[in-house]
C-alpha cells in the first residue's frame, strides 16, 4: 500500500468516496447513489482542486485506490470554524478492517501538520465503528446531538492529536508518502 496525493485527473473518485464515507448501520438498506448530488453531501467534492485549503491523501494498493482521506474548508456537517479543515475520509469495503483508514489518517494528519494547519474537524455518527479510530488518533468530541459527534484534532499540539514529529521519508517504509 502506498499514500499519495490524489492528482487532479482523479478529482471524480470523491464522488464514489464520499458516497463509501456514509455510515450504514447494519441491517438497514444504503441510500440510493444519486444521495450524493443533494448540495449537503455535493459540497464534499464539487469544484474540489479549486481551493487552496483542498487536500487528499489516498491509499494505493496495486493501481487500485483503496481509500481518500480529504480536508477543506466547508460549511459541512463537521464545520467548526472558518480556520478549522474539515475532514471527510473513506475506504473501500475490502480493505476496511486492515488499518488502511487509520494509517491514511495517520499521514494525512502529519502532512497537514507539516504544511502548518492547526486543526481539523469532523462529524460522525455514534453509531459508526470509526469513532475508536479518530479517538485514537486524538480527536476530542466538542459537540454531539443524538446522532453524531462534532470532534476536532488540534495538529499545533502533536501529543494531543496522537501525532508524533513526522518523518514521512522513513516512518512508512514501503507504506511510503509519494508527493508530486
Amino acid at each position: 500500500m502506498i499514500y499519495r496525493e490524489l492528482r487532479p485527473g482523479e478529482y471524480e473518485l470523491l464522488k464514489d468516496f464520499t458516497y463509501e464515507a456514509i455510515f450504514i448501520p447494519e441491517g438497514v438498506e444504503p441510500p440510493d447513489r444519486s444521495i450524493i448530488e443533494l448540495p449537503e453531501l455535493s459540497l464534499y467534492y464539487d469544484d474540489f482542486g479549486s481551493k487552496s485549503d483542498d487536500y487528499c491523501l489516498v491509499a494505493e494498493d496495486e493501481g487500485t485506490v483503496a481509500g481518500a482521506a480529504w480536508v477543506r474548508i466547508m460549511n459541512d456537517y463537521g464545520h467548526v470554524d472558518e480556520r478549522t479543515l474539515s475532514l471527510a475520509i473513506s475506504v473501500l469495503k475490502r480493505y476496511r478492517g486492515l488499518g488502511t483508514g487509520t494509517q491514511l489518517l495517520q499521514t494525512l494528519l502529519e502532512k497537514l501538520k507539516s504544511k502548518g494547519y492547526e486543526s481539523v474537524s469532523l462529524a460522525v455518527q455514534k453509531e459508526n465503528y470509526a469513532v475508536r479510530m479518530y479517538k485514537q488518533a486524538g480527536f476530542k468530541t466538542i459537540s454531539e446531538n443524538d446522532e453524531e459527534y462534532i470532534m476536532v484534532c488540534g495538529l499545533s499540539e502533536p501529543e494531543k492529536c496522537g501525532l508524533s514529529e513526522p518523518d514521512l521519508s522513513e516512518e512508512y517504509g514501503s507504506n511510503e508518502l509519494l508527493s508530486e
